[in-house]
């Protein structure tokens, strides 16, 4: 059996190592949010603000599909963004830009903060399993940047689209401030980016024996119900939009349930 290599530490010691992981991945963050200066542009005008114009490509594939499913009003077809965005206070521009960089390096720089934590937990691993880093990291990595896409191709653009065309009242006109709309943004983006990790949670859960796949399993039905009340509440109140964010939701809980059968497996073989 492989052994784990850990050496004996206080907890002083550890919360030592924690401080240095926490100033080590705020130097990465903040190395990689001042580079993103020289594409910060690019980031606002076709990235930031893309789904606020009516040709965004999430608007133009879902007209496409609700008139092919035989919309009679051409479904989720948009024309025009009925909304302005402002900033109303002074140093407003300047701090938007200041906040963005920094979630733009917190994005761009994320497979160096999982290289981090990996070699955090690395000590209290088996050897065999420390050869994983690069595995660990690659399939987190491509787990973090596909909920990323998610939430900007297809949360953010169906609550830019609610939320900017609904009005109690034609007295009454939209305005948002950028701060407002920003915020949104990265809650969007970085939310579904951490949720897409489950299944890397799942397997380290599994590991240390506080989850397993019967619980999963076992507990199914609830996980359902939750990822359709998650997807009602962060989508239109439209079917469509709720069962297309339900789905890899799902996918992704059914994918947990295999790692915690393989990892339960691999365990009792150990």
């Amino acid at each position: 059996m492989a052994k784990k290599q850990l050496k004996e530490m206080s907890f002083l010691d550890h919360l030592e190592d924690l401080r240095w992981l926490l100033i080590r991945i705020t130097i990465g963050v903040l190395v990689v949010s001042c580079l993103s200066y020289f594409i910060i542009d690019y980031v606002f005008d076709q990235i930031i603000f893309g789904p606020i114009h009516p040709d965004f490509i999430t608007y133009r594939l879902f007209c496409e599909l609700t008139t092919y499913l035989g919309a009679d009003d051409g479904g989720m077809c948009v024309k025009e963004m009925p909304f302005i965005i402002q900033s109303t206070e002074m140093g407003g521009q300047f701090s938007i830009f200041i906040w963005t960089c920094i979630t733009a390096g917190f994005i761009l720089g994320f497979p160096y903060i999982l290289w981090e934590i990996w070699k955090f937990i690395s000590p209290a691993l088996y050897e065999k399993e420390k050869k994983n880093a690069v595995w660990f990291i690659l399939t987190a990595s491509i787990l973090f940047f596909t909920g990323v896409l998610f939430g900007y191709y297809l949360i953010l653009p169906l609550s830019v689209n609610f939320f900017g065309g609904f009005n109690v009242s034609s007295v009454i006109k939209n305005e948002f401030n950028v701060d407002n709309y920003i915020g949104m943004v990265k809650t969007s983006v970085i939310s579904c980016g951490l949720i897409f990790e489950l299944p890397i949670v799942i397997y380290f859960l599994t590991k240390i024996g506080l989850v397993t796949a019967q619980t999963l399993r076992q507990y199914r039905r609830y996980a359902i119900v939750i990822i359709l009340i998650v997807a009602a509440i962060i989508t239109p109140p439209d079917i469509l939009s709720q069962i297309i964010v339900s789905i890899p939701l799902l996918v992704l809980y059914e994918i947990s349930i295999f790692i915690a059968v393989f990892v339960n497996r691999k365990e009792k073989n150990v």
